[in-house]
């Protein structure tokens, strides 16, 4: 299972889905390509700077206050990443601590 951990100023994704065999897995695929597109989307679009790390199952991304362009794109981010959770339940798990 992904789980997709946002908490103050981080993003933490950890696991694979497990949908389907490594290499072959559309929901591992889908939630790389959101996370990726992320980080991407921040460092050229935006002047916000931000720190992360990109591993085999593993993605660590912090940041400070967001500028509003950041902002919205970490939301798309997570609008994404929602829609991908509520199809695949069993494989996508998140979690929001900024929601307390």
């Amino acid at each position: 299972m992904i789980q997709v951990n946002k908490e103050n100023g981080r993003v933490l994704i950890l696991g694979h889905a497990g949908y389907a065999p490594y290499g072959t897995d559309i929901v591992c695929a889908g939630v790389t390509a959101l996370v990726q597109t992320l980080v991407q989307s921040i460092e050229k679009l935006t002047e916000d700077n931000i720190q992360y790390t990109i591993s085999p199952g593993r993605v660590d991304i912090k940041h400070g206050i967001l500028s509003e362009a950041a902002s919205l794109l970490m939301d798309s981010f997570f609008l994404g990443v929602y829609q991908i959770a509520d199809e695949f339940p069993e494989n996508v798990k998140i979690i929001d601590r900024d929601c307390r």
